[in-house]
């Protein structure tokens, strides 16, 4: 990218440190800088793993630049709202909906999650998607970018504030969606459970066949009956080589909006 693709007549201008990447799918684009913490392979597993409806309201946590509510904005017709604490984050992750024209169906909000209000009946989110920091405080050396630590470790939100705000915002019988680490997995359904958040779909994801899980996706459902689905492992890599699997590629061109489990297509959130 040279200087004068930094200026697109129309469309929001990128700040010093910017870049304007390519999602892959419906020609959308990402603003992104090195300065702060770019959007990853499990955002964009999240975003065909969360079960969503086709009309409704969503809202996806943590929502960094924004990319989870673009990708999803692919599968469903709902609104989407992004809430991030981040200023910058938030402000980078606004352009991008602009960029992409998609301020009629995705508003970012830039909000803390620990204070957001119990919701109720009509004014509750329909699904609610949420990408949080993985390393509890204390656990790693995460001085210098504050951007980047903000991001991987649990300085402005907790595991425990990240859960309790997904409950206070879905409606009953709605679906909570999130990826982790498997390492925190017993955590994570403990605290599911306390909010009455039951899981209901799971599926690990490993950089290889033979390598153990490096993530996980979890689905859980508000005032759900418990009854969990393990879906078969997603697998990164062929063989020995960094060549992307089958199924990776469907996701990263939008050829396969959902991650099931299956070859055959389920209806998101019916």
């Amino acid at each position: 990218m040279n200087e004068n693709d930094n200026i697109v007549l129309g469309k929001p201008p990128l700040l010093e440190g910017e870049r304007l990447d390519d999602l892959l799918t419906h020609a959308y684009k990402i603003i992104q800088s090195k300065e702060v913490f770019s959007f990853s392979l499990d955002a964009v597993l999240l975003a065909r793993f969360a079960g969503i409806p086709k009309r409704g309201r969503i809202l996806d946590l943590c929502t960094g630049n924004g990319v989870i509510p673009l990708l999803l904005a692919t599968r469903t017709d709902a609104a989407i709202e992004g809430v991030e604490l981040q200023p910058r984050l938030a402000d980078m992750a606004r352009r991008s909906v602009a960029y992409n024209e998609l301020q009629s169906r995705i508003a970012i909000r830039e909000a803390d999650l620990k204070t957001l209000p119990a919701l109720q009946g009509g004014e509750a989110y329909d699904a609610v998607t949420v990408n949080p920091p993985y390393k509890p405080v204390g656990s790693g050396e995460h001085k210098g970018n504050l951007h980047q630590a903000l991001a991987r470790h649990e300085i402005g939100c907790t595991l425990e504030d990240v859960v309790s705000a997904s409950a206070r915002s879905v409606r009953e019988g709605g679906r909570v969606s999130m990826v982790h680490r498997p390492s925190r997995l017993a955590e994570i359904m403990a605290a599911m459970q306390r909010y009455r958040l039951e899981p209901k779909r799971m599926r690990f994801v490993h950089s290889r066949a033979d390598a153990e899980a490096n993530m996980v996706l979890i689905e859980a459902s508000l005032g759900g009956r418990p009854e969990l689905r393990l879906l078969p492992p997603l697998i990164v890599y062929e063989g020995e080589g960094r060549t992307y699997t089958g199924e990776l590629l469907d996701v990263f061109y939008g050829r396969k909006k959902e991650l099931n489990g299956t070859d055959a297509s389920e209806g998101a959130g019916d």
